[in-house]
């Protein structure tokens, strides 16, 4: 009776939302599943299915095999470790990823629950509780979130704590007892030091690698919350205290997926740091041994959720029970993930089956460059491009009506809109003043990338279809040890604008010519730079963008991507020396 309860529930909110068939079918078997209830045995729960067809949902024969949906260009799902990797879904993918491990998730913590224990006390993280954020201006380094460091940088972890990493890997590995012999204080004071008045300039040549590994575990220690976040903290401990140990990988798989996709990003880097150090057998720690020492820093133990800082305390002065138990299951769960940290970050191949083909149909794909042309109005990329300038500058006369404006970064203004075209990301909108004429800004962004992206790794134009018009493919770097971004984009500018204004319209492209290898193909949906004259030798530039950059979730790109678009205008702007003042000095 609880099972059809629960299933009813689950059901009818598919309904309201208007979901398609598929949600139905995917509820009806993961129910079935976390019930205990085997897929040969499917066939004898009629109460259930019948149950769900009352509803209204059109179920499959159960003796069907799951067949993968044919999409454009007879895309196929290819089940390799690459292909299931969390930073390499799509932004749609990942959003349904989400839906169906929280409800995974939630039927496991459900199934082993013990509700006459006090200890237990799970329930389903709030994702949608607002709260003020704090201000990180005054801070650099230490107690800045994730997410402040990917609005400043387009990477969740400080430069010099990725630098301090690398360190550690290249010249420390062979140190007996590295993360679990203590660092000299002054030393360490002095590198914390270092890294918060210059963080673009830490050099940690010959720092004793116990400093270095003890500067690792302060920064992690003073985050603000734990990097499990403070919503999943309590959910990790409690899969390693009463979830068995043959489900607890698929628990951990979706409470990973869950987490905000910054966290996710450094938790990867960081579990794939210790396996290697891990990995080196001259130093002496194992994966125990390393979470033993790191598990604490990472799961901030020991602080009561109250005001107070101190440990909670039972009788007679010793710890508390279940401070104990989160001590051990932090650490044998930390234990667990270094080990495994290679299948932590990788989709269940059960998950894809569940969500059949709307997982596929939320891919991201972009238009090969043959069936691109035929899609333009009239018939030809010249006449598609032509619309596209027109709708610029319409939005342009008409000042932009219908975008909300948010706070921007750096002297720039920041708005975004929602398309309605039934993709979850936004349209971002990022202008600021360059002092240079259009016709150079057009230039530099064009044919001098290297001079404003720090993260490019090279480019390339593969193919030029026009004087005013090509085919470009670039590569940016991310933080290891997640893959480089690949994207491939057809562009066409227009220099013949009133006024002497530029205009450069890009959208992604898939090109025969060009294969992408190792890294992840990134989308373009839309990117616009409109670059107009401002006076004495300035112009306005105006960057509209939306992207799917692979492995995030629409709330990163809510929270982040308006962010780095800015910051993207902000490098181009500052790649330009100041203009002086021209004119005769006027006499107040």
């Amino acid at each position: 009776m609880q099972l059809r309860s629960w299933a009813g529930a689950f059901l009818k909110q598919r309904r309201q939302k208007g979901l398609p068939a598929e949600h139905w079918l995917v509820g009806a078997s993961f129910i079935l599943v976390q019930a205990g209830v085997p897929a040969s045995a499917f066939p004898r729960a009629p109460a259930l299915l019948q149950f769900c067809q009352r509803a209204g949902g059109r179920m499959l024969m159960w003796q069907e095999k799951l067949r993968w949906h044919s999409f454009q260009n007879s895309h196929r799902p290819s089940l390799n470790s690459a292909s299931l990797e969390i930073n390499r879904q799509s932004s749609a993918q990942l959003n349904l990823l989400q839906k169906c491990s929280l409800l995974r998730l939630t039927a496991i913590m459900e199934k082993y629950s013990v509700p006459h224990k006090q200890a237990w006390t799970w329930t389903v993280p709030k994702f949608m509780k607002r709260s003020k954020v704090p201000d990180y201006r005054d801070k650099s380094v230490f107690g800045v979130p994730p997410i402040i460091n990917v609005q400043r940088t387009g990477q969740p972890l400080p430069q010099s704590i990725q630098q301090a990493m690398r360190y550690i890997r290249s010249q420390c590995l062979d140190q007996v007892g590295i993360f679990r012999k203590s660092g000299v204080k002054s030393r360490i004071q002095a590198l914390r030091h270092m890294n918060e008045t210059s963080p673009d300039n830490v050099n940690y040549k010959g720092q004793s690698a116990y400093d270095v590994a003890d500067l690792l575990k302060q920064y992690f220690r003073d985050l603000p919350e734990p990097i499990f976040t403070s919503k999943l903290t309590d959910t990790f401990l409690q899969i390693y205290q009463f979830v068995p140990k043959e489900q607890q990988l698929q628990a951990v798989q979706a409470a990973i997926i869950l987490m905000p996709d910054e966290n996710r990003e450094v938790l990867q880097t960081l579990l794939y740091f210790l396996s290697d150090i891990a990995s080196a057998e001259e130093n002496q720690m194992t994966a125990g041994n390393l979470a033993v020492c790191l598990a604490p820093s990472l799961f901030h133990l020991n602080v009561s959720k109250k005001e107070s800082t101190s440990p909670r305390r039972g009788t007679m002065g010793k710890p508390d029970q279940k401070d104990l138990n989160e001590n051990m299951a932090a650490t044998q769960g930390l234990s667990h993930m270094i080990t495994d940290c290679k299948k932590l970050f990788q989709v269940s191949h059960d998950i894809l089956l569940q969500l059949s083909s709307s997982y596929m149909a939320a891919d991201a794909y972009p238009h090969p460059l043959s069936e691109f042309v035929c899609q333009g109005e009239g018939k030809d990329l010249h006449s598609y491009f032509e619309q596209n300038v027109r709708n610029l500058l319409k939005e342009s006369s008409e000042k932009f009506k219908g975008w909300l404006s948010t706070p921007g970064p750096l002297n720039t203004e920041l708005s975004c809109k929602k398309v309605g075209d039934g993709h979850p990301l936004r349209l971002w909108k990022v202008s600021t003043e360059v002092e240079a004429p259009p016709s150079t800004v057009l230039q530099r962004v064009l044919r001098e990338r290297h001079l404003w992206d720090e993260d490019l790794l090279q480019s390339r134009v593969v193919e030029a279809l026009d004087k005013d018009m090509e085919v470009y493919h670039y590569v940016t770097d991310s933080m290891a040890p997640h893959p480089r971004r690949d994207c491939v984009v057809l562009r066409c500018w227009r220099t013949d604008l009133p006024r002497g204004a530029c205009l450069l319209v890009s959208i992604s492209v898939e090109h025969d010519k060009l294969q992408v290898e190792g890294g992840v193909k990134a989308v373009v949906l839309t990117s616009q730079y409109l670059i107009e004259p401002s006076g004495m030798g300035r112009s306005k530039v105006t960057h509209i963008c939306r992207a799917d950059l692979r492995g995030r979730s629409p709330e990163w790109y809510n929270k982040v991507f308006g962010h780095l678009c800015a910051m993207e205008l902000v490098r181009i702007r500052d790649s330009f020396p100041a203009l002086s003042p021209n004119g005769p000095e006027t006499k107040i």
